[in-house]
C-alpha cells in the first residue's frame, strides 16, 4: 500500500468549486486505486490580524471547515498568514511552518510514504521542508505559471531552483514546460513529463444545436474556460469578437478583472454577444464546451491546460496560444489553431475553425491520449518509484 500526503494550495472548495479542479481529479483517479491511499493538505493564505474578514477576496475561505471529508478524500485546509502584494515570498516559509504540526498529528495514524507537492510554489519549496523534517521523500509537479509567471517575481526564483535541486522527483505537464524549468537550472535527469488526464466518458460531443438552445444561443459559439485574470487574456478575445459580428462568446471563470472585462463588454457594444458567466462547477463544464464551434483562450503562459483537452474530448476545436505544451495537443488542423496573442490572430483562428466546421469525431480522437487511467498509473509508478528509495 502506497501512503501519499498530497499537498496542494490549489485544491477546490466550497467557497472556489473550479479552484484547482485538475488538482482534485488527479487526486481523485489516484486514490481509487486499491493499492493507494491518499490524504490531502490544502493550505491557504490568509493576511493576519482578522484582515481577512475584511478583504472580500479572503472572506468566503475563512467559513471553510478545517478538515472534511470529499470526494471520499479526508481534506485539511489550515490557513497560513500572508501579507497582501508582498506576501509571494515567504508563503513557502509561512505555508511550512504552518503545516508542519498538522503532519506530525496526522502521521500517528497516517504514515505517509510520500510528499506530492501539486504546485511548484509555493508548495514546493514548503514541501522539500516538510521532507526532510518528516524523513520522507518528495516529488513536486509543475503546471506552468507555477514557473513561468513566480519564477519572475522577487525572491521567489531562488526558492523554486533550490526546491527543485533538492526535490527527490519532478513532474512537467508538458515536454515545453520541462524544457523552462531545465533553463531555470533545475536537474532535468529528475523531470518526468506527466500529461494531465480527462474523464473521456463524461467530456464527450453531444448534439451541439440542442446543447447551444438550452445556453439561448444561436448562430457561431465561441466558448473560453479560465480565470479572470491578465495572463488568460480575456480581453483579448473580447476584442477579437468585433471583428466576428455573427458570433456570440460565453466566458466561465471568476477572478479580479470581471468588473473591468464587463466594461470593455459595454463600451465595444458587444451586450448580449458577449458574457460572463462567472465560475462554472466542473459538472457543467461539459455540456458548455460541447455546444462551443470554438474553445478559445488567449492565454501568456500555460503548462498544459485541461481545458484543452477537455474541449477537444467534447469534440470541439481550440484556438490558443503558442505556449506550454500547446503543439502535444493541436498536431493537426482538426483539433484548431496556433495563434499569435493579438484580437486579430485570434479573430483569424477562429474564423477559420468556423469555416473548416471539423467534424466533432476527428476533433475528439485529437485527445484519445488523454485519460485519468493513463495519468494514475503514471503518477503511481512516479511516487512508488521515489518511496521506494527511503524504504
Amino acid at each position: 500500500m502506497l501512503r501519499v500526503l498530497t499537498l496542494s494550495s490549489l485544491y477546490p472548495s466550497d467557497a472556489r468549486p473550479g479552484f484547482g479542479g485538475f488538482v482534485e481529479r488527479q487526486t481523485l483517479a489516484l486514490a481509487s486505486r486499491a493499492d493507494v491511499e491518499v490524504k490531502v493538505v490544502a493550505p491557504f493564505a490568509v493576511p493576519p490580524l482578522g484582515l481577512g474578514r475584511r478583504m472580500s477576496a479572503y472572506r468566503p475561505l475563512l467559513d471553510l471547515p478545517a478538515r472534511e471529508i470529499r470526494g471520499g478524500i479526508e481534506v485539511h485546509r489550515p490557513r497560513f498568514p500572508t501579507i497582501p502584494g508582498v506576501g509571494g515570498r515567504i508563503n513557502p516559509w509561512s505555508m511550512g511552518r504552518t503545516v508542519a504540526p498538522l503532519l506530525a498529528r496526522i502521521r500517528r495514524d497516517f504514515a505517509f510514504d510520500v510528499i506530492d507537492a501539486e504546485f511548484f510554489y509555493p508548495d514546493g519549496p514548503a514541501a522539500v521542508a516538510l521532507g526532510r523534517r518528516f524523513g520522507v521523500p518528495v516529488s513536486i509537479k509543475a503546471r506552468g505559471s507555477d514557473i513561468h509567471f513566480w519564477s519572475r517575481q522577487k525572491g521567489c526564483r531562488a526558492q523554486i531552483v533550490r526546491a527543485g535541486q533538492t526535490a527527490d522527483g519532478m513532474l512537467a505537464v508538458s515536454a515545453a514546460l520541462r524544457d523552462d524549468m531545465i533553463a531555470l537550472g533545475l536537474p532535468g535527469e529528475r523531470i518526468r513529463v506527466h500529461h494531465t488526464g480527462v474523464d473521456q466518458s463524461v467530456f464527450a460531443p453531444m448534439p451541439r444545436e440542442v446543447a447551444k438552445a438550452s445556453l439561448g444561443v444561436e448562430g457561431p459559439l465561441v466558448v473560453s474556460v479560465g480565470n479572470l485574470i491578465p495572463l488568460k487574456g480575456h480581453r483579448i478575445l473580447i476584442e477579437a469578437m468585433r471583428s466576428l459580428p455573427e458570433a456570440s462568446l460565453l466566458i466561465a471563470g471568476w477572478g479580479p478583472e470581471s468588473d473591468a472585462l464587463e466594461r470593455q463588454i459595454g463600451d465595444a457594444g458587444l451586450r448580449g454577444r458577449v458574457r460572463l458567466l462567472g465560475a462554472v462547477p466542473h459538472a457543467d463544464l461539459p455540456a458548455l464546451l460541447a455546444a462551443a464551434d470554438v474553445m478559445a483562450l488567449p492565454s501568456a503562459s500555460e503548462g498544459l491546460a485541461n481545458v484543452w483537452v477537455e474541449a477537444l474530448s467534447c469534440g470541439t476545436p481550440i484556438v490558443i496560444t503558442d505556449v506550454g505544451g500547446a503543439r502535444d495537443v493541436v498536431g493537426r488542423p482538426e483539433a484548431g489553431r496556433i495563434v499569435d496573442r493579438s484580437p486579430e490572430a485570434f479573430a483569424a483562428g477562429i474564423a477559420e475553425v468556423l469555416a473548416q466546421k471539423p467534424d466533432q469525431a476527428v476533433v475528439r480522437a485529437t485527445a484519445v491520449g488523454f485519460t485519468w487511467e493513463r495519468n494514475s498509473a503514471a503518477l503511481f509508478d512516479h511516487l512508488s518509484a521515489l518511496a521506494s528509495t527511503r524504504r
